[in-house]
């Protein structure tokens, strides 16, 4: 069934020629334009342009509209300034197998000339629609998950992800609440094949997306959960492998198939308005900066009323953002591990300093014999080469720099097509071309007219040289790195690296080469990115507050500490801890029966830490620390065991960031709501703290979280806020369900 859309008047305005490049940029990059863009993936497409992707979502609300846009897209120029640019389905043409299941989690990839949007049904289902250009028409594929293969994964079927490895075979991941699983995809990616293999799980884990980077396949994924607004614990965390089907782990080595929280946090909330920062794509600016492309929920505004005549309740608003993605000691981590940005920002490269589209023409370029322009719907403008010798198209001007980073989108008919950069001349230039005679990308180096020595990696096997594919070469210093891919996400089906002659590391034009039949578009030259190598600074806790404190050397609980709704059966102070047995009892929105041991905090900003002897070995038996307002506000940072929705009765140790308090935005607004954010790994001794900030700007209470296994290296979870009101106790709890003895070290209380 072909389904075809036609554009609103909002769509009238086609961007085609050269736009200004903004030199800044504010979350969310949505603002504006829809009122929330969940669940975002974005491509760089052939016509030179940015499109973005979103689950179907009340986009139009403050406009007036009561209802849905199915699969919205966005269009931008720069990464920064967007425009709605139409729906993959509307609501006569969605297909008939959807059974009125609404489409979420998309993610688009240019595979052999075709656009290919999978999506997500929110029955549990994976369906593709494809394109010969990024906003349609449409092509329905139908259902690409067999029930034989779902039936080898024990997951929510949705938050699919496409990934083409370097010997051009496609994977798919996917799964929901709470296990992430991969199969291989049949040639033309349009269907999952085969046994799906568990590679990841943990509580309410999702959207699974993979880049292969310096050797290493990085899967990144969200937990916590998504959509609650302001209590959404969304964060986004990634592990590593060798191998598309794993075994990934974190950075401290912990296998994501193992029964615990991981660490490796990617981006969480940093206690300003952002929140529930979760479900990402992936970006790659000219310059070769990497982008997260994810959505956050904002405090200020968290929650749509009912949409659609009350149909759909407890909506959150989660807009569009992105921000810089920074790889440091190996691993990819948001501005630096400064979290989610807010206020004006460095905005990504979007302009090249020489070449650039053929839309206009062969303006600006220097063209040997054979070349003309032509145009076709997808990539508009375009270079065409016809003829048997080899010829040059390049720049007028020159990179500014001898560090660039340069690109160019290639397709061969019959012979070659290369991207040549560091030209000076004919005879003193670099070059990286597809060479369909010899099935390879071959890279070589002219100084005087003289090869230098090609370099030669073969493209696989069924590489169609036919359709388009983009060429990246990335020369820093005299190190040039090549890249070969549909579409620029992070899954390259070729690589090259080399040294090259000083003499040939200099700055020169940038442009393109054919022999034989060919053609070129997006052909250009940026400064190359400076990486950041180094996280922002770590906190770490001040002077200790002995008046604040206990390292329990005594027999019996001491005079600051007081219970509430104590004091709990079992407790004993001996041989330097607080022994505590888990309670049948709870501390949970309307349920509050458990006990807690509480003293008074410190004035001003604080952390208090506790080193915790905790082994629960059935579901919900949890300990920990508070800071406690009272029994319907406080936070919490436990030890936790919780059993897994998909899990065959498995039982996860979890480190659970929790908050509690009043959710006032949601209609009918709830008193009590209650919320978790997940740390690093657990254990049996595990370390614990919880930090208090008051930002005075916004009368605000902000709590961060951090957890260790060895009291050393520690990783910082998200920042849950609340409105500032009561004073905080510092309060201990063992509770939930009985069994279970907690032993807490000590309460350590430090100044900030």
């Amino acid at each position: 069934m072909k389904v075809f859309l036609g554009l609103t008047a909002l769509l009238s305005g086609l961007i085609t020629g050269p736009v200004a490049t903004p030199t800044t940029y504010s979350n969310p990059v949505s603002a504006g334009v829809v009122d929330t863009f969940p669940d975002p993936t974005m491509i760089h497409a052939k016509d030179g342009l940015w499109y973005a992707y979103g689950t179907q979502n009340p986009v139009f609300n403050s406009k007036g509209e009561d209802g849905e846009r199915i699969l919205p897209i966005l269009r931008s120029a720069d990464l920064v300034t967007w425009e709605y640019a139409g729906q993959v389905f509307t609501p006569q043409t969605k297909p008939a197998w959807h059974n009125g299941a609404r489409l979420w989690a998309p993610d688009i990839r240019y595979v052999d000339g075709t656009y290919h949007l999978s999506y997500s049904l929110a029955s549990g289902d994976l369906g593709l629609a494809t394109a010969p250009a990024p906003t349609g028409p449409w092509t329905d594929k139908g259902d690409m998950l067999p029930a034989a293969t779902q039936a080898t994964c024990p997951t929510g079927h949705i938050d699919q992800a496409q990934f083409t490895d370097v010997d051009g075979a496609h994977y798919m991941y996917w799964g929901s609440y709470d296990v992430v699983c991969v199969a291989r995809m049949n040639a033309d990616a349009t269907r999952v094949e085969g046994v799906a293999k568990q590679v990841a799980r943990g509580r309410r884990m999702e959207g699974a997306y993979v880049v292969r980077r310096d050797g290493f396949y990085y899967l990144f994924y969200s937990d916590a959960g998504c959509c609650t607004g302001a209590y959404s614990g969304y964060q986004v965390k990634a592990g590593r492998a060798t191998s598309p089907f794993g075994p990934f782990t974190d950075d401290e080595g912990v296998d994501l198939m193992e029964l615990t929280t991981k660490g490796a946090i990617v981006v969480g909330a940093n206690g300003n308005r952002w929140t529930g920062t979760g479900h990402s794509g992936f970006q790659t600016d000219l310059s070769g900066q990497d982008w997260l492309v994810y959505h956050g929920i904002s405090t200020d505004d968290p929650d749509f009323p009912p949409i659609g005549e009350g149909r759909l309740t407890n909506l959150s608003k989660r807009p569009l953002l992105i921000d810089r993605l920074d790889w440091i000691d190996g691993w990819p981590v948001v501005r630096a591990g400064a979290g989610p940005s807010e206020g004006a920002q460095a905005a990504p490269v979007a302009s090249f300093d020489a070449g650039g589209t053929f839309n206009t023409g062969l303006t600006g370029w220097r063209a040997e014999s054979g070349w003309s322009v032509r145009t076709e719907q997808d990539a508009k403008g375009y270079a065409s080469h016809a003829g048997t010798g080899r010829s040059y198209l390049v720049s007028a001007r020159k990179a500014a720099s001898a560090d660039v980073r340069a690109q160019a989108d290639l397709r061969v008919a019959a012979g070659a097509a290369g991207l040549t950069l560091a030209y000076v001349n004919r005879a003193n230039h670099v070059v990286a071309r597809l060479d369909e005679d010899r099935g390879a990308l071959v890279t070589d180096v002219l100084i005087g007219g003289r090869s230098r020595g090609e370099s030669v990696t073969p493209l696989p096997a069924g590489f169609d040289f036919a359709a388009w594919h983009s060429v990246v070469a990335e020369l820093r210093g005299t190190e040039l790195t090549v890249q070969v891919s549909g579409d620029q996400l992070g899954d390259a089906v070729a690589e090259q690296t080399r040294r090259l002659p000083r003499a040939a590391a200099r700055h020169g034009s940038v442009g393109a080469v054919a022999s034989g039949a060919a053609d070129a578009d997006n052909v250009g030259a940026a400064a190359l990115y400076t990486p950041v190598t180094e996280r922002v600074p770590e906190p770490a806790p001040g002077v200790l507050l002995p008046e604040f404190s206990d390292e329990f050397d005594g027999t019996a609980i001491g005079a600051p500490w007081q219970w509430v709704r104590g004091p709990a059966a079992g407790v004993a102070v001996s041989g330097g801890a607080l022994s505590w047995p888990t309670q049948n009892a709870e501390l949970h929105e309307a349920t509050n029966t458990a006990s807690v041991l509480l003293r008074d905090a410190p004035d001003g900003d604080y952390t208090v830490e506790t080193k915790l002897r905790f082994a629960p070995d059935r579901g919900n038996q949890q300990a920990g620390i508070l800071l406690y307002e009272n029994d319907d506000r406080y936070f919490k940072m436990a030890h936790s065991a919780i059993p897994l929705q998909r899990g065959d009765g498995a039982v996860q140790q979890v480190s659970e960031f929790a908050k509690e308090g009043e959710r006032p935005t949601t209609t009918p607004p709830i008193a009590v709501a209650n919320a978790p954010m997940f740390g690093g790994p657990a254990a049996e001794t595990m370390w614990l703290r919880l930090s208090y900030h008051h930002d005075v700007a916004h009368d605000e209470t902000e709590v961060r979280a951090a957890t260790s296994r060895d009291g050393e290296r520690w990783v910082r979870n998200g920042v849950w806020t609340l409105p500032a009101k009561d004073e905080l106790g510092i309060g201990l709890f063992s509770m939930n369900r009985s069994g279970a003895v907690a032993e807490f070290d000590y309460i350590r209380t430090y100044r900030d």
